[in-house]
């Protein structure tokens, strides 16, 4: 079916559904283990998503693995929100790194040539741009050793050895897009043009070596940077700055963007912002940066707060001096004051100036959009006393009647000014 001996003496830990398709790959490796030294281990998911059903295939997998003392980590979704597809993915993949973590070189999974046919004209379809055209490429440790395989090869395969298997009902409904294109497009496909999942699997492996040459440019010129508050991604030639942008929403574990999006991206204008797939776009002058959508954190009175991270900021409040970069007067806090991020009507009195609108306040310290919703304020009501790791407020700053001085350790936002 594929060469092993690529993966000799490694760790293969298999993700095995009870389908045809894994079945196939861990009999096949587990047949073959002791030719090349490999280890062997496997996974099984159970979404929870067909009931018993689930149940059953899970149990199917569990009893085929004891039977041949091949170990076996199990994991079942217990998750309340909406079981989405991306949601589901998501899963998966912290299943997949799990397994990882506990020693195994890689985690193979059963895709096969007709799999990524479908995934590449599931882009298409959706108006992806050229890196949904890759298709289904190994990533890094999380690899396809089937990739070159089809569903006939396979199916030969399992007829031959005798491999057992279920059936996932839903595989054989139409109720999902990738359904259809499984069961109504691709067939018609290969009915009028022989071959063409064959003919889209080259392609797919012709746009990864394309995409390949720019993710090295992308890293090369430093287009793309990652920081704890987004991605920022400078402005440059619009075909290297897409690819930049589809990484940059990867990182956000987004995936299913699609061409008119990163046009809009590409086209984005200073001080202005795009909302699309939860996430959120700020235009600036010669970058724009991509942050997860801002959410009402709620707030913390100040005086229980007792961590080191709000909310993904990290704050401390000390009378430690050491590693701060702001201090206060602690007698001039009022016992109202709540730890929160801005709102609509808060206002600013500056040290040693007047008042003016914390908006007002952010323009003249020319704070980008996009960070002014993620920096912790100390407030009370709608009066700013702590713009944290920015400036404090004229109210609570030190003068000579201070007589406990209390210390900001927070994220140097104005690093990024």
């Amino acid at each position: 079916m594929f060469d092993l001996s690529v993966y000799a003496g490694k760790h293969i830990c298999v993700a095995v559904s009870g389908g045809r398709d894994s079945m196939a790959l861990i009999d096949f490796i587990f047949t073959h283990t002791g030719e090349y030294g490999v280890s062997l281990s496997a996974l099984n998911c159970d979404h929870k998503i067909r009931g018993e059903a689930s149940a059953r295939d899970s149990a199917f997998v569990a009893d085929w693995c004891a039977r041949r003392e091949i170990p076996l980590l199990r994991f079942v979704w217990e998750f309340s929100g909406a079981k989405t597809e991306q949601a589901a993915r998501a899963w998966r993949r912290s299943c997949f790194n799990k397994a990882l973590d506990g020693g195994a070189d890689f985690v193979a999974t059963a895709h096969h040539i007709g799999d990524n046919a479908e995934t590449v004209l599931f882009n298409l379809a959706r108006g992806s741009a050229v890196a949904g055209l890759t298709g289904i490429s190994d990533g890094g440790r999380i690899i396809h050793p089937l990739i070159h395989c089809t569903r006939k090869q396979i199916e030969a395969y399992v007829a031959e050895h005798g491999v057992s298997f279920v059936d996932d009902e839903t595989n054989f409904t139409d109720a999902y897009t990738r359904n259809k294109i499984r069961r109504n497009v691709l067939p018609e496909l290969e009915k009028a043009v022989p071959g063409a999942a064959g003919n889209i699997f080259r392609l797919s492996r012709l746009a990864a070596e394309d995409e390949g040459y720019f993710q090295r440019v992308i890293d090369r010129d430093g287009i793309l940077k990652i920081t704890p508050y987004g991605a920022e991604i400078k402005r440059c030639d619009p075909v290297v700055f897409k690819r930049a942008a589809v990484k940059a929403i990867k990182h956000f574990r987004r995936i299913d963007y699609t061409g008119e999006q990163l046009a809009r991206l590409v086209e984005l204008e200073k001080n202005k912002k795009f909302g699309f797939l939860g996430l959120t776009a700020y235009g600036g002058a010669d970058k724009i940066v991509i942050t997860q959508t801002e959410a009402d954190s709620g707030e913390i009175a100040f005086f229980e707060y007792c961590g080191n991270d709000f909310y993904g900021s990290r704050l401390i409040v000390s009378d430690n001096p050491e590693g701060a970069r702001l201090k206060f007067d602690a007698d001039r806090l009022p016992a109202t004051a709540v730890i929160r991020f801005r709102r609509d009507g808060d206002k600013f009195k500056k040290f040693g100036g007047g008042t003016k609108s914390l908006g007002d306040y952010f323009t003249d310290m020319k704070i980008p959009l996009w960070l002014r919703g993620r920096i912790p304020l100390i407030a009370d009501g709608d009066e700013v006393l702590a713009v944290c790791g920015v400036e404090i407020s004229d109210w609570i700053r030190i003068t000579e009647n201070t007589e406990r001085t209390a210390y900001i350790i927070s994220d140097d936002f104005r690093s990024y000014l």
